[in-house]
Order: C-alpha cells, then sequence, then structure tokens
C-alpha cells in the first residue's frame, strides 16, 4: 500500500475530485487545482485590484508586491541567482517562443545550426524551426532510441563545429523519460553552445534548481504545477536576458519614449509587455508553497509508487503495449500506451464513458511518435492526488477496451 501520504485529506483540498465519478489521469495536460490557489486569484481580484507597477497609491502598491513577491518565489523554488532572471509569460510555450525570436533572431546566422531533440514537444520545436527559416540557420535533431533515451555520447556525435543551440526537454511530455540536463549542459558549455530546456514535465514533480543543472534557459508553465492557466515562466541567465532585445513592445516594458524610439526597462520588465497577470502570479505563488508543503520527496515517492502499480497492472493485459522504458522510475508518471486493434481515440471514449480522463493523440509530439512508429497513443498521466482504486479502475476498464470493440477474446 501506498501510505506516505494521507491522500484522501488532500483530494479534499481540490475541488474537481471532490466529483466522485471522475478519475482523473490527464495531469500533464494540466494538473487540478487546490482550493487555496483558487482563493489566492479570487483573493488578489476581490482586494487588490489594480495594475501593477503603474499606479503610485496603495492599492497598485499591494498588487506589485504581490506580483514581485511571487517573482521572488518562483527565484526561490527553481533556485536562481536574481528575480532579474526570473520573466513572466503566458505558459511555457511563449516562454520557449520568446527565446527563440528574441535570442535565436540575434544569434543564428545562416548556416548555424541549431540542435533540436526529437522528442521535444511542438513547443520546443516549431519555435526552432520558425527561427531557422528566419535566420538561414538549419535545425537538425537529436535522436533518442525507442526507449527514449538520450546518452551523453548521443548529443557529442550530433553536435558539429556550427552547433549554436541545443533546446532539449528534461522530461519527455510522452515517454516520461528524463534528461540528463546537467551533464547535457557541460558538453554544451565546452563547446560554448547554449542550452535550452523545457520543463513543463519536471518542474511540477521534482526538485530543479537551474544554477546546478548549469542550463541557460529553462520554461515551464504554472498550470501543470497546480497554479492557474495563463501564467509561465521563463528562466534565462543573466547575461543572455541583458543582450536580448524585448520579444513585445508596448506598455510597462519601457523606461521612456520618444518620438525617434525608446530606452527598454531594466530586467526583469524588459520582457513583460503590457498589464501582467498579477492574479496568476499570486495564484502560482500558492501552488509553489502546496508544493512545498508536501515535498518533492513524498511527492516522487508517491507517483513512482503509483506509476509501477499502473505498469504492473497494464503488463497483465496481452493487447497493452506500454511505450519506453521497463523501469516505472523512468517514467515519472506518465504511461503512454497503443492499444492492438483499436485507435487512442476509441479507447479515450470508451474510459471516458467509466468516467476515466485520459489524453489521446500525438501529443503535440508528432515527430517522436513517427520516429517511434506510431502515429497515435494514449497517455495516462498520474500525480500524488491520484488513489490505488483509481489505478485499479483505469486498468480494469482498460481490460475491456478490445472487447466493447468487438473483439472476440
Amino acid at each position: 500500500m501506498i501510505q506516505e501520504l494521507d491522500v484522501q485529506k488532500i483530494r479534499k483540498d481540490f475541488p474537481m475530485l471532490q466529483n466522485q465519478n471522475l478519475i482523473y489521469l490527464d495531469s500533464s495536460a494540466t494538473s487540478q487545482k487546490p482550493y487555496s490557489v483558487i482563493r489566492a486569484v479570487t483573493d488578489f481580484y476581490e482586494n487588490c485590484n489594480a495594475n501593477p507597477l503603474r499606479g503610485l497609491y496603495e492599492t497598485a502598491q499591494n498588487a506589485t508586491e504581490k506580483y514581485e513577491a511571487a517573482r521572488e518565489k518562483v527565484r526561490q523554488f527553481i533556485h536562481a541567482k536574481s528575480t532579474e532572471e526570473i520573466i513572466f509569460t503566458r505558459n511555457a510555450t511563449e516562454s520557449l517562443n520568446l527565446v527563440a525570436y528574441s535570442y535565436g533572431l540575434m544569434a543564428f546566422q545562416p548556416g548555424d545550426e541549431i540542435l533540436v531533440s526529437i522528442m521535444e514537444h511542438h513547443s520546443d520545436m516549431l519555435p526552432w524551426q520558425q527561427a531557422a527559416k528566419r535566420t538561414g540557420a538549419v535545425v537538425k535533431y537529436l535522436e533518442c532510441d525507442r526507449q527514449g533515451r538520450i546518452t551523453e555520447e548521443d548529443l557529442r556525435n550530433a553536435i558539429t563545429d556550427k552547433t549554436k543551440l541545443v533546446a532539449v526537454t528534461q522530461v519527455s511530455n510522452v515517454l516520461g523519460v528524463r534528461n540528463d540536463i546537467r551533464a547535457f549542459a557541460k558538453i554544451c558549455h565546452e563547446k560554448g553552445i547554449v542550452i535550452v530546456a523545457d520543463g513543463a514535465q519536471s518542474v511540477p514533480h521534482m526538485p530543479v534548481d537551474v544554477q546546478e543543472l548549469d542550463v541557460d534557459f529553462l520554461a515551464f508553465s504554472g498550470h501543470k504545477m497546480l497554479g492557474p492557466m495563463g501564467i509561465g515562466v521563463l528562466y534565462g541567465k543573466r547575461e543572455y536576458l541583458e543582450k536580448m532585445p524585448p520579444f513585445l513592445t508596448g506598455g510597462e516594458m519601457i523606461e521612456s519614449v520618444s518620438r525617434d524610439g525608446a530606452v527598454f526597462a531594466q530586467l526583469p520588465h524588459k520582457f513583460e509587455a503590457g498589464t501582467v497577470n498579477a492574479g496568476g502570479a499570486a495564484g502560482l505563488a500558492t501552488a509553489i508553497d502546496y508544493i512545498e508543503n508536501i515535498g518533492f520527496e513524498q511527492i516522487q515517492k508517491r507517483e513512482d509508487a503509483l506509476t509501477a502499480l499502473a505498469m504492473e497492472k497494464i503488463r497483465e493485459i496481452p493487447f497493452v503495449h506500454i511505450m519506453g522504458q521497463e523501469n516505472p522510475e523512468q517514467h515519472h508518471g506518465i504511461i503512454t500506451f497503443t492499444v492492438d486493434g483499436v485507435h487512442p481515440h476509441d479507447i479515450a471514449a470508451i474510459l471516458d464513458a467509466d468516467h476515466i480522463a485520459v489524453r489521446a493523440g500525438h501529443h503535440c509530439a508528432q515527430p517522436l511518435l513517427r520516429h517511434l512508429g506510431v502515429m497515435a497513443s494514449t497517455r495516462a498521466s498520474l500525480m500524488f492526488y491520484n488513489t490505488e482504486e483509481e489505478i485499479v479502475k483505469f486498468t480494469e476498464s482498460l481490460k475491456e477496451i478490445r472487447r466493447k470493440m468487438g473483439y472476440a477474446e
């Protein structure tokens, strides 16, 4: 039995989990939100709704304080050196686009190579493709094996004298495999190459120390880590952020404007044009508090144990095939699978009839699926608030998929 956490007590913190019929196994797409996060957002709009960073009156100053306190909370959470290295965005996608357009358009020259891992979410692939088209650079791909593994030797062999940037996810949203970002960063920096990491699937589930990893940029989303939608983070080393031009221009990201141009604001505000999502930032700060109150040691133990239970049960079903590595600890709560003769959309629909929510399709990672010889798959993604009973119900429903599709077993 998984007993490290009082899961039933935890589940009472989440309004969506009060629906006894719902088995939510789509946390990699977006996590559920605790009441405390919802209250934090509501509290901002009820008690200090003013435009941050602009007004000199008390309510506006309170709004600014909450917004900047959230930035400091994020800084501490990922162990950045300074709040100037923490840029608030809408999500990881916007964060990665910011780097691709602001840094990429400035740094890439015709013939330069951008090395992107084949397992990237489209959000960490399309921006580099677009940056390459605009600059004359070339996108090359860092291949993984069928288990999703990329070794240090693979990276060294893929790098050439023309490689200027490496983009790689810390945890795959399809296979759940974790890349050794620290080792990859060391290899990149030995050769003067910038490394960008997608932390959307790692930051909610494990400790991430950007200084220890020595990554140049890291992107993640609030909504995957118990926070509200519409708030994301870009971490960037100050040495790069200071040189980069603004991604968006307009209000608040300037010091002064004349008929002939503008003087841009200092970091981090140079990259936060317009009215900011202060309510979302307040919610994200509270989500971090919630995660830290439980602790990553407990979170990882529980999610690993749930994953192991699910994989054990699934392996008992002969027509279901799990993608990725054999070791449940290498899945980080993500179990992607196929069912013989049944399309993933049908699988998801049948499970939904049993009130089980999973994700079906290409998971915004079409090049990876093609690389693995699969056009579509089904993904169950777990979080610490899931229960053993939910896993059992999910796997029992999965056993009935082919029968319900009319196959004689």
